[in-house]
């Protein structure tokens, strides 16, 4: 049965929370490294240019993700769309923050030992794991999309559980801190299991029969995508698009730290061998 939904799946709506959010969020940063660094950090850099960047880009993706148009299709006309938000918030716009939070911020916001302990904890690699692969499971669940997508607190509470478990489950790669870093080799192997859950939700909607998602089936189709092909579509976002991207992180960390490695090993042998001859 089609649910009732306005015609005009490209109407502008403006979202006022989204922009207080960005806004917070950006304010927030400059503070920090306007007024707070100096203070910290009084001689050297308060942050590196590449930080200043992927906060930029990490900022940027926050605001697309939320706001006009990406934030109306995904919750009222295609889940594909909302597979994409999702992959936004869980995949590319997380590692972006952590990469642009400094040491010394850091430290700063988790000064007491009781929450550096919970930080700790929650970030071990297994913890952290588990829980952003059980957040994946839990906001699939056909009853929890069904529900969220008309209950703006409960839509609004799955979003910051998606990016809390995904800055959680990506600190053992690119954290502010890098003694909680994984070594390259455990890199690897971790980021390829996170590329292993999402396979199941992902098989699911590319193989179910008929609407997995109710609240989809609309008599509005955008782009002409039928309810069935959007659920196919939005698990190959899922499954191809988020294990390509790690996958790709993958690669890039082999090639760095082993093939980099022979390489370096290769040249300092011929350079030895020209010095004995």
């Amino acid at each position: 049965m089609f649910a009732l939904v306005n015609p005009d799946p490209w109407r502008f709506q403006l979202h006022i929370e989204v922009w207080v959010l960005v806004v917070a969020v950006v304010a927030s940063y400059v503070y920090a490294i306007r007024v707070i660094g100096p203070r910290v950090v009084p001689h050297g850099n308060v942050i590196s240019r590449k930080q200043l960047w992927a906060f930029m880009v990490g900022a940027l993706l926050l605001w697309i993700a939320s706001d006009w148009p990406i934030h109306d299709i995904s919750e009222e006309y295609l889940y594909s769309v909302h597979m994409f938000q999702h992959m936004l918030y869980s995949y590319f716009m997380p590692p972006l923050m952590l990469i642009a939070t400094p040491l010394w911020l850091y430290d700063l916001i988790f000064a007491g030992a009781r929450a550096r302990k919970v930080v700790n904890f929650m970030t071990k690699p297994v913890v952290a794991g588990l829980l952003f692969n059980g957040v994946i499971m839990v906001t699939h669940i056909p009853q929890m999309v069904n529900r969220s997508v008309s209950n703006g607190p409960l839509h609004y509470s799955l979003h910051v559980l998606v990016v809390t478990s995904a800055l959680l489950m990506w600190f053992p790669i690119c954290g502010p801190d890098r003694s909680r870093h994984l070594g390259y080799g455990g890199k690897m192997i971790y980021l390829f299991l996170m590329s292993v859950v999402p396979t199941v939700p992902a098989a699911w909607l590319t193989f179910a029969d008929g609407a997995v998602y109710k609240h989809y089936d609309i008599a509005v189709r955008v782009w002409g995508l039928s309810v069935t092909t959007d659920q196919q579509l939005a698990g190959a976002i899922m499954k191809t698009g988020g294990s390509i991207y790690l996958w790709t992180i993958v690669v890039v960390i082999f090639f760095r730290r082993f093939i980099g490695n022979f390489f370096t090993e290769s040249n300092y042998a011929a350079t030895d061998q020209g010095k004995q001859q």
